[in-house]
């Protein structure tokens, strides 16, 4: 009897497979390098929400733009990080019908 599989779990699999692949190769930045200097805080965090998406882009075409400060001082950093995100990206105030 022959097993039958879906096309979407295969090409799943597949994708899958080619992503471990291509990411075991990756170059890895010794993070000793990052906890110098500065440790940001909520206000930075807030500041780093707000600009992650522009921070995404320029960091696909430059390797010194990072989206996410890890030189960090923990949740509070986090936490402004979320809501400087979350304010960028509409919150999802919009996201129930009015009757």
């Amino acid at each position: 009897m022959k097993r039958s599989y879906s096309p979407l779990l295969r090409n799943s699999i597949i994708l899958l497979f080619i992503v471990i692949l291509f990411s075991s190769c990756a170059n890895v930045v010794p993070v000793e390098e990052c906890l110098t200097g500065q440790t940001y805080g909520f206000w930075y965090g807030l500041l780093h929400g707000f600009i992650a998406p522009f921070s995404f882009i320029v960091s696909l075409f430059q390797d010194d733009v990072a989206v996410y400060a890890i030189n960090n001082s923990g949740h509070w950093y986090d936490f402004g990080f979320l809501l400087g995100a979350m304010i960028i990206f509409g919150g999802g105030g919009k996201g129930t019908k009015g009757k």
